[in-house]
């Protein structure tokens, strides 16, 4: 490779802590990236994919040590530079667009001036030159009406939107090298679709470098021109695109590549990233190879309906001012569903299109406008808070983000044991720690556990305790609500083998609500498709895959992430 414009060789990278020591994040990580080329990062939460990529930024925080034999951009040596020196390079020659926009953007300043900040800060600019290249670029991400979208605050653009300003933000300046972390996490495959292919273009427009970092395997097929897998600091294998996903070399990375739901078939489990570290581990003592799966058999449902939705429908209504007339917003239309009991009921759909509001008026979170809840042939939409108290233990609900869903002041312990009592389950305390010890075991957790704090957990652990939390109570029905979709695909893959092996044992129905048609298609045996409010597609999951008859559910199956890289035979999922 000539003239290389990211060169990196030889990079460490420790935090220092008075209490636990040096800590080694990145150890001996080695890549060059050439002009217009682009290399995905790929490896799981913690693996130091974006240490990697903050310690090339020069945004790594006072106790971490980074220590390389080679830092250079387009020829610099980064290493060399102060902190002012880099602050001008930031933004500048290399940008970046980070994984959450809303907490990366200031909620204070109008979004078009946030991008006026950055150009006037390098580039010499007058205000009035500065508005005009930011209104271009509004336009450039394909915002319409930039001058209405200059104008607007982070709060009042949706997370697809905001993505988008970032992105403008980012290639302000023109950057030689534009690192994208995790930039499509949480957001709607349709809207991902948009994302990817808008760093694409710009690219290619550009002549940029790109950096792109994710867990995800299967959104770098399109992406990149080589990939490099990391696993716990290292850099276990560095590959062209298509010959990675043709023939992995590691056994980490064929985990990574068989542990997303594949799209043609529903094996009995979906295989994790251990099972293949397991596998290569015990390859010296003759272990026979990882056994496939059986197939996923449809859950023995009852033709008793346990929960039926009648004309339901939520409406809000916003005021732009004190002044002017309300206007009136359909998040929920008139819907009408039946859920027999045992059955594992899928409902998908973009951010908006109200999965999340049909939800949370389910177990009355949410209160609706019109129409009936029937849950066990009870109308549950006119209860007080008094009388749902009984019916809520039997209607359980698993939030989206496992940070924000456990208080971080509660032990697990008093995180279970306050559920039961509340409604007073259980004769005693040492009764009620017992029934919690026995809930986090079934979610493939230690009683020993009970003592420590959410912190203390991995995102894949915390939302074992959020499902053991609802199991405690032994409900009838469990609501999941985006219950994966912030989690690496290996911990996805074992969140949803738990679900499956939880239903086998109890016979527990589930709603499954997820933006991803591809989980939902693996876990789901009915499929419910919503789109401004409405289900406009129902059936069996693989009959709706198969043969979509309505046209959003055809865009939303085109935007699923395919993993099969230009030249490559091998198609994601093709290890079962």
């Amino acid at each position: 490779m000539q003239d290389p414009v990211l060169a990196v060789k030889g990079l460490h990278v420790n935090f220092v802590d008075r209490h636990f020591g040096s800590i080694s994040a990145v150890k001996d990580i080695s890549f060059e990236l050439g002009r217009g080329q682009s290399l995905a990062i790929v490896g799981e939460s913690g693996s130091g994919k974006s240490v990697t990529s903050l310690a090339i930024m020069g945004l790594l925080p006072p106790n971490a040590e980074v220590k390389a034999s080679q830092l250079s951009l387009c020829g610099q040596d980064l290493r060399t530079l102060s902190n002012h020196e880099l602050q001008k390079l930031r933004g500048h020659k290399m940008a970046m667009i980070f994984q959450e926009p809303m907490s990366s953007l200031n909620p204070l300043v109008p979004v078009g001036e946030q991008i006026v900040e950055v150009l006037r800060l390098h580039l010499p600019l007058r205000q009035k030159a500065a508005r005009e290249k930011t209104l271009h670029l509004i336009d450039q991400v394909g915002l319409p009406t930039p001058n209405l979208y200059y104008r607007r605050y982070p709060h009042e653009l949706s997370g697809g939107q905001q993505q988008r300003i970032m992105i403008a933000m980012a290639i302000a300046c023109e950057p030689e090298l534009l690192i994208a972390d995790e930039p499509t996490t949480a957001l709607d495959v349709t809207i991902q679709r948009q994302v990817i292919d808008l760093i694409l273009k710009l690219q290619e427009s550009y002549r940029m470098s790109l950096l792109f970092i994710t867990h995800d395997l299967a959104l770098v097929a399109d992406v990149a021109d080589e990939v490099a897998v990391m696993y716990r600091g290292e850099m276990l294998e560095k590959r062209p695109t298509a010959q990675l996903f043709d023939h992995p070399g590691h056994a980490y990375t064929r985990g990574l590549l068989a542990c997303r739901p594949p799209l043609d078939k529903r094996p009995r489990r979906l295989l994790t990233v251990a099972d293949f570290m397991k596998q290569a581990a015990s390859e010296a003592e003759h272990v026979p190879a990882i056994v496939q799966p059986p197939q996923l058999e449809p859950s023995p449902s009852s033709p008793e309906i346990i929960l039926e939705l009648k004309n339901l429908s939520k409406i809000y209504s916003q005021k732009a001012s004190i002044f002017s007339a309300p206007t009136f917003f359909k998040a929920v239309d008139t819907v009408n569903l039946k859920v027999r009991r045992g059955m594992r009921l899928g409902i998908v759909g973009e951010s908006g299109c109200g999965k999340t509001t049909l939800a949370r008026s389910i177990i009355q979170l949410v209160k609706p406008s019109s129409g009936k809840i029937l849950f066990k042939q009870q109308d549950i939409t006119q209860l007080s808070s008094q009388e749902m108290a009984p019916i809520r233990r039997r209607l359980q609900y698993i939030f989206q983000n496992p940070y924000a869903s456990l208080n971080p002041r509660f032990t697990v312990a008093e995180i279970l044991t306050e559920p039961l009592i509340i409604h007073n389950l259980g004769q005693d305390t040492a009764s009620r720690l017992e029934l919690a010890a026995e809930s986090l075991e079934k979610v493939g957790l230690r009683r020993e556990m009970l003592h420590r704090y959410p912190h203390e957990f991995s995102g894949g652990q915390r939302q074992r305790i959020c499902i053991a939390r609802v199991l405690v109570l032994e409900p009838e029905l469990i609501i999941c609500d985006e219950c994966v979709s912030a989690l690496d695909v290996s911990v996805q893959a074992q969140i949803l083998n738990l679900l499956l092996d939880i239903q086998e044992r109890t016979g527990i129905t589930f709603i499954f609500i997820s933006h991803d048609l591809s989980v939902v298609k693996y876990f789901a045996e009915e499929v419910c498709v919503m789109s401004m409010g409405q289900i406009v597609e129902q059936g069996p999951a693989d009959e709706v895959y198969a043969r979509p008859q309505h046209a959003f559910t055809r865009r939303l199956l085109d935007a699923i992430p395919r993993g099969i890289p230009k030249g490559s035979l091998q198609p994601l999922g093709s290890f079962y």
